[in-house]
């Protein structure tokens, strides 16, 4: 194996670009409200025993190249990747949601 590891490559760029997505362009104030935090809580209840039952070691339904990940399992055998690309992707779609939903605000306001 050379460089590092394509999920967690993915996984590590997906994040930060999140991010700066919200900090420099959309701007939603997602990362200010309880509400964001409640529901990341809310989705990482669900994805823990949902998630280790698909990936647990015992009898995987989803298998992973092992190459392509950093090999580090948390509760369940659930990858870490898979924590880091939840997050950005939950992320990333309550911004656009919420970024929409003010576009429309604001275009009913113009009316």
């Amino acid at each position: 194996m050379s460089g590092i590891p394509e999920y967690t490559l993915a996984t590590a760029i997906s994040l930060p670009v999140v991010v700066l997505l919200e900090l420099l362009v959309l701007r939603t104030g997602i990362f200010r409200r309880p509400a964001y935090w409640i529901a990341m809580a809310i989705c990482l209840a669900f994805q823990v025993p949902v998630d280790g039952w698909l990936t647990k070691l015992s009898a995987p339904i989803v298998l992973y190249n092992p190459d392509e990940m950093l090999g580090i399992r948390a509760p369940w055998d659930i990858p870490i990747e898979d924590f880091g690309f939840g997050i950005a992707m939950l992320t990333l779609t309550l911004m656009v949601w919420e970024f929409l939903k003010q576009r429309r605000g604001a275009a009913d306001d113009a009316r």
